[in-house]
């Protein structure tokens, strides 16, 4: 039996993700690997904190990629901040908010799920109301829902939130590095996101964020973090300070990878990274509209870097993600939940987000339908 790693072919990456790598990423992966502790590898990882901070636009000294994909993420922020009994909303609006009130649920905590239809965002006068009617210890959003293709208000929320003691907590997987992440502005206290989306790393990290306030609870915790390899409170003796202590074997040259894909963005600008993200977009919406191919979410809420377009009616929509597959060598991804066999989702995230890419998409479609 031959090698399996030698019929791997090069796809166009234009699904939800993992989205294109670059070059350049790729050469870094393949740098010499260096110890976990070693001088030079805590420098890389000081770095990557910057890196983090700047785009992130905060000045959180907690900040840094958790050792796992965009889920890791997503529990790690929850097991730490989340105890037994804790009042917790969530604002759902597709699979990533049900996600996160699976992972409180199991927490024990006392969930509550405010509700909107798939393909349309968060209302912020209801989560208004809702917070009228009661206290809670953590408020719950997605950012850019992936299922749906819809962005959610999250200034706006953080702005109802200020000056209240919830803590706001934002799932920024799919948004960070593609649209402007303004943690402090926007008044969240915890973040997290993934490596394999607008960042253009291959999966495998989660770069997560907590404000001196969310600090201060999980310090002053009355339980355990019920997770180990994912508290804060023990992974944070690894990140910061002069001497690091050993918690977990770093993955070395994922992290080589993210430094080199937040170079990127920041050597660009995140503002030119930002605009190329939206061209893309109208480009797409432009071609697909030629070809008489509708989009689910209202102009007012798109994202960019995320395209959820309504299949038309008579068509197998798995047979054409089949055959651009097999045919062209460009993958796209099929609805979720609700939405499954009535939409397509087509990705434009970081590196993937070029002229030529959405060029061969829509003449790959053109040919197909």
């Amino acid at each position: 039996m031959g090698n399996l790693l030698d019929g791997i072919e090069e796809v166009l990456l234009m699904g939800p993700g993992p989205s294109c790598v670059s070059e350049e990423v790729y050469k870094a992966l393949s740098r010499k690997t260096l110890g976990h502790l070693d001088p030079y590898f805590i420098k890389i990882m000081d770095g990557i904190k910057a890196q983090l901070q700047t785009l992130l636009q905060t000045e959180n000294s907690l900040t840094m990629p958790i050792s796992g994909t965009g889920s890791a993420g997503m529990e790690s922020v929850f097991v730490n901040l989340v105890e037994l009994g804790d009042a917790v909303l969530i604002l759902k609006n597709g699979v990533f908010g049900l996600r996160m009130a699976e992972v409180a649920t199991r927490l024990g905590a006392a969930v509550d799920v405010l509700e909107f239809a798939w393909g349309t965002p968060v209302l912020v006068e209801s989560v208004k109301k809702q917070l009228a009617v009661k206290e809670y210890k953590l408020v719950a959003m997605v950012h850019a829902e992936t299922s749906t293709g819809v962005c959610n208000p999250v200034q706006e929320i953080g702005a109802l939130l200020s000056g209240l003691d919830t803590l706001y907590l934002v799932d920024a997987v799919t948004s960070f590095g593609g649209m402007e992440v303004a943690m402090d502005k926007w008044v969240i206290d915890a973040l997290y996101s993934g490596s394999q989306k607008c960042l253009s790393c291959p999966p495998g990290l989660a770069p997560v964020s907590f404000s001196l306030r969310a600090v201060n609870v999980i310090m002053n915790r009355k339980s355990k973090v019920p997770n180990w390899y994912l508290d804060m409170s023990l992974i944070a003796s690894y990140w910061e300070g002069k001497s690091r202590a050993y918690h977990h074997t770093a993955p070395v040259n994922m992290l080589y990878g993210l430094y080199q894909a937040l170079y990127l963005i920041l050597q660009e600008g995140p503002e030119a990274v930002y605009h190329r993200h939206r061209e893309m977009h109208k480009m797409l919406v432009t071609g697909l509209e030629t070809l008489g191919l509708e989009m689910l979410v209202d102009e007012s809420c798109r994202l960019p870097m995320l395209n959820a377009v309504k299949i038309p009616e008579g068509v197998d929509e798995a047979a054409v993600r089949r055959r651009l597959l097999a045919d062209y060598k460009i993958e796209i991804g099929a609805g979720l939940g609700p939405l499954a066999g009535q939409i397509w989702r087509l990705g434009l995230m970081g590196h993937t987000a070029r002229p030529e890419n959405v060029e061969r998409l829509l003449n790959a479609l053109r040919e197909i339908l």
